[in-house]
């Protein structure tokens, strides 16, 4: 893997990656608003994007005969693994976690926590060092994070019981996704990333099914709104089918602190939208934290 800076490509394809993901939580936060549960979400977006995975693999497969569509047998638990923490129980916490204490709390959680995390383990384990550099990128970022999603709302909702145990459910997320995107990056050594991601979602779409069945979910298929197919639709095609592939195409090619300090624009990005489509004020924190967010990033991914 190269150490060097990131190239101008991948980091293009980062920026697309962070407006695909931010704008999510503004969708999930949208269609939750309605009688789906955060169980059909999950389920119904990732049976749509494992439908489209397996089309893609068969169409590269028919343009590119000798492209390798299967992993060996013994990869197949690494592969459940990844579905299951990637896919399966991080979106029904994830999605459970925004109905019960925000969209916020979520972002702070992922988008913080989930870099620091991955950074520190990803020294241990693949040997990359971060500068001091690196380090004070960190650091502004986060500042920049806390700026943008707190905003002094998270004291307001503090005394609620819901809001206090949503915020504990999303505890466990930052972990799964640190867990799944080191795990994910050793086995795209092995195999192509695109392939790697198809299994993933595939398995995770798979291991959501009894799930919904338990809380019957399906029954509301018929139910959904255009829009709220529309909203699903997106979030299958953009933020998985698209945004898993190029997190690990880029985590392939690029150090992993490098790679996840992007997720500190995503909620900055989420504000954006919230404000676009939701009516969402953008304030003094939204501006301050954008700027702290830049500048953390410019700071980690300079050469």
């Amino acid at each position: 893997m190269s150490s060097k800076a990131i190239s101008p490509i991948n980091f293009a394809l980062m920026i697309f990656l962070i407006l695909f993901w931010g704008s999510s939580f503004v969708v999930v936060k949208w269609v939750l608003e309605d009688s789906i549960t955060p169980i059909a979400i999950a389920t119904f977006r990732f049976i749509i994007a494992g439908i489209f995975f397996v089309l893609s693999l068969l169409l590269i497969k028919s343009k590119r005969p000798q492209y390798n569509i299967f992993v060996e047998l013994k990869d197949s638990p690494t592969l459940i693994v990844l579905g299951l923490i990637g896919i399966t129980f991080f979106f029904i916490v994830q999605y459970t976690g925004i109905q019960m204490a925000g969209a916020s709390v979520a972002a702070i959680l992922v988008c913080l926590l989930s870099p620091i995390l991955i950074s520190f383990y990803s020294s241990r384990i693949f040997k990359e060092k971060l500068s001091k550099k690196n380090v004070l990128g960190i650091a502004i970022a986060a500042s920049g994070t806390f700026a943008v999603i707190g905003g002094g709302t998270l004291s307001m909702q503090s005394n609620s019981m819901t809001f206090a145990i949503g915020s504990l459910i999303l505890l466990s997320t930052p972990f799964m996704w640190a867990a799944y995107t080191l795990l994910g990056k050793k086995v795209m050594q092995k195999y192509d990333p695109f392939l790697v991601v198809s299994y993933v979602t595939i398995l995770g779409a798979i291991c959501l099914v009894p799930f919904s069945v338990a809380e019957n979910s399906f029954s509301k298929i018929f139910a959904l709104s255009f829009n709220e197919w529309l909203a699903i639709l997106y979030l299958a095609l953009t933020c998985s089918l698209l945004g898993y592939f190029i997190w690990f195409r880029v985590m392939s090619q690029v150090k992993a602190a490098i790679t996840s300090s992007f997720l500190f624009a995503e909620p900055l990005i989420t504000v954006i939208f919230a404000a676009a489509f939701i009516a969402e004020q953008i304030t003094i924190f939204s501006v301050v934290g954008g700027l702290l967010i830049f500048i953390g990033v410019f700071l980690v991914t300079k050469k």
